[in-house]
């Protein structure tokens, strides 16, 4: 049996509301020991902690305690969801996330319709892998006959896939276990296909950085290609004047057509190529003239009597 113990909090330290003591009080056995405490002051969650008004401190808090379980911080993020106030999930979704671990699959499709989702799709995919996975764990313990049960009034009642229900039956008649995952990465697929609102992906706080890191590269017009390196402590610019003469002269440059054909810029090339840039800007600056000139004349040809 899975645990969260090595990520998250066990589910005893979740903080319920008064709706879900309500609706979890005649529940699941698991519910070993509930920290009851009052519900989070919705204006404090919604408050915001940035300069520009877009970043709340609910979900910031949340995205780094994530972070901090993702790493391995274990009594660091449960500090801090001690010291703000703000769980990581609900005990709702805790509770999920546990019956998923436990392959408590019917409990689980039951508790998937309580987290708070409003998109049917969502539910509907969702509930389709937990069955599924119920589907090929029955088939790995050799019970066939509730694998076969599972995806006649279970699966085929939600699936339209007609590709993936043939897929499904054809295991039954040469079980590979080749469409078994772990119960860890189930969870990590629903926590992927649920709302960050309601379960938070792992390592989202780390996809927004590199996010953010990637967006201030492209908006730099004078990124250098060779400068591979980037840090979280000062923002990524780079002007003209961080473009050195020699980066530039001894710059290569792979071809997008033809990964093997490189192109390397030697300091007279570069001189060169530069003096022929002058000159195409002197040209088109003739040209322009030569264009106003000639236009000039045709509206002299107009007024002229014939």
């Amino acid at each position: 049996m899975e645990s969260m113990e090595d990520k998250e909090p066990a589910l005893k330290r979740a903080k319920l509301s008064s709706k879900e003591l309500v609706s979890f009080s005649n529940g699941s056995s698991s519910m070993v020991h509930v920290v009851c405490s009052s519900d989070i002051s919705d204006k404090e969650d919604d408050e915001n902690v940035a300069s520009k008004g877009v970043l709340k401190r609910g979900e910031f808090v949340r995205m780094i305690t994530k972070a901090l379980y993702s790493l391995g911080y274990r009594k660091s993020g449960e500090h801090l969801e001690e010291e703000s106030g703000i769980p990581l999930n609900s005990f709702v979704v805790n509770l999920f996330k546990q019956q998923i671990l436990d392959g408590d699959w019917d409990k689980s499709v039951a508790t998937l319709n309580q987290i708070g989702l409003e998109d049917e799709s969502i539910i509907k995919a969702a509930t389709i892998l937990i069955l599924e996975q119920k589907f090929f764990e029955l088939l790995g313990e050799d019970k066939v006959m509730e694998a076969l049960k599972t995806l006649r009034t279970e699966i085929t009642h939600l699936c339209v896939d007609s590709t993936k229900i043939r897929k499904l039956s054809s295991c039954m008649l040469s079980p590979s276990g080749q469409g078994l995952r772990t119960r860890s990465k189930l969870l990590e697929e629903l926590e992927d296909l649920i709302p960050p609102t309601v379960m938070i992906p792992e390592k989202r706080l780390e996809r927004l950085v590199e996010q953010a890191l990637i967006l201030q590269r492209v908006a730099s017009l004078c990124h250098n290609s060779l400068n591979k390196k980037m840090t979280l402590n000062p923002d990524h610019s780079e002007g003209k004047s961080q473009i050195t003469f020699d980066q530039l002269a001894n710059a290569s440059t792979v071809s997008d057509y033809n990964d093997d054909e490189v192109v390397t810029l030697t300091r007279a090339d570069f001189e060169r190529f530069a003096e022929c840039a002058q000159r195409v800007d002197r040209l088109e600056e003739d040209y322009k003239k030569l264009v106003s000139m000639l236009s000039e004349v045709v509206n002299l040809l107009r007024v002229l009597p014939r």
